[in-house]
């Protein structure tokens, strides 16, 4: 971002709302994500709930993306879990519902419309996640202490209690979407963003506080930094690059005069779909892990045998968690891809301006050739958002640390996507406000 960026950003009014709005949800999440849920004993639950997420990987990892939320017991200890869920159930269903496929095709109308239908599907989906997240906590707490931290609430203490977790679900969504539609940057990115930032400080105390007691361990967390380090540069690498597809159009006649044709190209970025697939394959993720430490302490033999077994191998330090994980970023990443890039409707619109690709015939076969092209472009990216996405894993098996996963690759995917996102779109709503001048 340069300094002609920044400087518009400052002086024009427009601009400076937008800037504005991000840093009052900023200041408005950080708020929130301290007023805890009410409890019996709300101090007690969280120094229960800090400790067991500081010597549980697991749960420490998950904390990480409620930006500390889940461990204060907070209002916005869900985060934007059921929305990403929601958003990725009515995207599936997109896909299969002839309905939903002729709303996604009519333009910003059936956009507004789908995303009404996710908000929807969100209420249901954070009332059954809080049910379950506050049963989930009532069964640690009994299963560690040998006490209900929960309480013995009443129907109505039962029904504050959801309401509030709900609430603080439903008013996180609205924040994201605020963002996107009156700042700058996707809503649920800079939400998450916001969160990961938020834990960041605590991590590295803690990676600072481990070496100061044990020396030998300076070795690791160097290396860690510079794996660190070299992952933001393939990441940077990895998001701006780009194939270039040239675009012909046809010379045309307008009052008599003829006007030669123009050259220009049709850009395709490597990692289309941005960080999405990485979000959502993390939400995806979250459920197995989720499930397994719900019913650990089921009575049913079998149904315990398996939540333990989901437990351990959805852990984020488990082999078969990371070759999940790979494999969700790779299948979210074409999924994704397929939801955003329309190869017909892009071929339809250059022949209608009297556009065409060189060498390729306009109309179908020139969608084919876009999809054979943004296919290939998207295998490239998605193997490289997989082997980042691994990167931790490997830190944490060379160097026997869950420190690595902790603050590692994912984290270090979401912040730089989101980042370089954020400044391309301030980047391009500041050349806009530069042209509204002439």
């Amino acid at each position: 971002m340069n300094k002609e960026v920044l400087r518009q950003l400052y002086k024009n009014p427009a601009l400076r709302k937008r800037v504005l709005v991000v840093l009052g949800v900023m200041v408005v999440y950080s708020l929130l994500s301290q007023i805890p849920v009410p409890v019996a004993d709300s101090e007690k639950l969280q120094t229960f709930l800090k400790s067991l997420f500081q010597s549980s990987s697991l749960l420490g990892f998950v904390n990480i993306f409620s930006g500390g939320a889940l461990a204060n017991f907070s209002i916005l200890l869900m985060g934007l879990g059921p929305y990403i869920n929601a958003s990725i159930i009515i995207q599936l269903l997109t896909q299969v519902v002839p309905k939903l496929q002729a709303l996604s095709k009519e333009g910003e109308q059936g956009r507004k419309k789908i995303n009404y239908y996710t908000r929807l599907l969100t209420l249901p989906l954070s009332i059954i996640q809080a049910v379950a997240t506050v049963f989930l906590v009532r069964n640690l707490s009994t299963q560690s202490t040998g006490i209900d931290l929960i309480g013995t609430p009443t129907i109505f203490e039962w029904v504050i209690l959801i309401s509030s977790i709900v609430a603080g679900s439903m008013l996180l969504m609205w924040l994201g979407e605020l963002i996107t539609e009156k700042g700058i940057g996707n809503g649920i990115s800079m939400i998450i963003l916001f969160g990961i930032v938020a834990t960041l400080p605590s991590s590295f105390a803690s990676q600072f506080a481990l070496v100061q007691s044990d020396p030998s361990k300076i070795t690791s967390l160097i290396f860690i930094l510079l794996a660190a380090v070299a992952s933001v540069i393939f990441i940077v690498y990895l998001n701006e690059g780009q194939r270039n597809i040239p675009i012909s159009y046809a010379k045309r006649l307008s009052n008599a005069q003829a006007y030669s044709g123009v050259d220009s190209h049709l850009p395709l970025r490597v990692i289309t779909a941005g960080v999405i697939p990485i979000i959502f394959a993390l939400a995806f993720l979250s459920v197995p892990t989720f499930l397994g430490q719900l019913f650990a302490n089921a009575q049913t033999a079998w149904l315990a045998s398996t939540a333990t077994k989901l437990t351990n191998w959805f852990s984020p330090t488990s082999w078969v968690y990371a070759i999940f994980y790979f494999v969700l970023v790779v299948g979210f990443t074409y999924f994704y891809t397929a939801i955003i890039f329309k190869p017909d409707e892009i071929a339809e619109n250059l022949q209608k301006q009297g556009g065409f690709i060189p060498g390729v015939r306009p109309g179908e076969e020139t969608s084919k050739y876009l999809k054979n092209i943004i296919n290939r472009i998207t295998f490239t990216g998605s193997l490289g958002l997989g082997i980042v996405a691994l990167l931790p894993f490997v830190m944490q098996t060379v160097f026997n640390t869950s420190q690595a996963v902790t603050i590692g690759g994912t984290s270090i995917l979401i912040i730089v996507a989101v980042i370089i996102e954020t400044v391309k779109q301030a980047q391009s709503l500041a050349l806009m406000a530069t042209y509204e001048k002439y």
